[in-house]
């Protein structure tokens, strides 16, 4: 499933995938693939996220099917 609510927030802080990658310490093909929806990024990895946008774990990560 596809996060637009972390691609959201990220532009919403006019931030670039490479710009965010290099915050939390990835590459930029991991939060490509984040937000695609192809990679479940670890625990620690979405808090550094969630972080990085000022975010909670709940706007970003939480889904309700």
């Amino acid at each position: 499933m596809k996060n637009i609510k972390m691609k959201v927030a990220r532009v919403e802080k006019d931030l670039s995938q490479d710009d965010l990658a290099k915050m939390v310490g990835v590459a930029r093909q991991t939060i490509h693939l984040i937000e695609k929806g192809d990679y479940n990024p670890s625990i620690n990895l979405c808090i550094s996220i969630c972080r990085a946008l000022d975010k909670t774990l709940d706007e970003l990560f939480w889904t309700e099917e």
